[in-house]
């Protein structure tokens, strides 16, 4: 008998930041406790304090795209960082296509309500098909344009999982009525790329409950032909 595959080592909590309730979320590896913070959209004190409560080593920050909610604290939680451990923490996201998103952040986040906010200078811009590591772990990036133009979805393969942002909810989809959004090439990214993952795909997205893209692809009313 073949052995049977390991156990994956990834862990993942989420720490709803703004009135938006964001799913911000600390990813780890379980046997190094190394990790990377997923769109930090602001409640940076809320994100360091879950950071300590895990044991975690942040190694970077993920930004899966520009909205502010998603990444209005990414400059706040960098320098909090780099000053506590004293070497650089990356961030790492979105595609260059929402650099302009992320220059507009305290604009933006002013008219939501949201003030202080930080624009975000990118340290390293994802194509699609770069590769992020969480520890030992690896994602595939995976751009998805639609909600925004520079939208990325972070994959990992093995553990069967990926980190959405606003291209898929739980029975719905991402908005496309915000500046270049385009509902077409929304629909497109999600059944070209994210289903043919496979059924079996659990994620996290941007906003409320975690899904499977099997479940999705069954009765998202937006996915579900007539």
């Amino acid at each position: 008998m073949p052995d049977s595959a390991p156990e994956p080592r990834l862990r993942l909590a989420v720490v709803p930041v703004t009135p938006l309730e964001q799913n911000c979320a600390v990813i780890f590896d379980e046997v190094t406790h190394r990790g990377a913070v997923t769109d930090p959209g602001g409640d940076v004190a809320t994100i360091r304090r879950a950071i300590g409560d895990l044991g975690v080593t942040v190694e970077r920050i993920l930004l899966t795209h520009g909205h502010f909610d998603h990444a209005g604290g990414a400059a706040d939680l960098k320098v909090l960082l780099e000053r506590e451990y004293g070497r650089p923490v990356p961030i790492e996201g979105p595609h260059r296509d929402d650099s302009f998103l992320l220059e507009r952040i305290p604009e933006s986040g002013a008219r939501w309500g949201v003030p202080g906010l930080k624009a975000v200078a990118s340290d390293r811009w994802l194509d699609d098909g770069d590769r992020v590591e969480v520890g030992d772990i690896a994602f595939e990036v995976i751009h998805c344009p639609g909600h925004s133009p520079g939208s990325v979805v972070f994959f990992q393969r093995e553990a069967r999982f990926a980190i959405v942002g606003d291209v898929l909810f739980a029975g719905s989809i991402g908005r496309t009525d915000l500046p270049r959004g385009n509902h077409a090439d929304l629909i497109a990214s999600i059944t070209d790329k994210l289903l043919p993952l496979g059924d079996d795909v659990g994620f996290l997205p941007g906003h409320g409950p975690t899904s499977t893209f099997g479940a999705e692809r069954a009765s998202n009313p937006f996915l579900v032909e007539d």
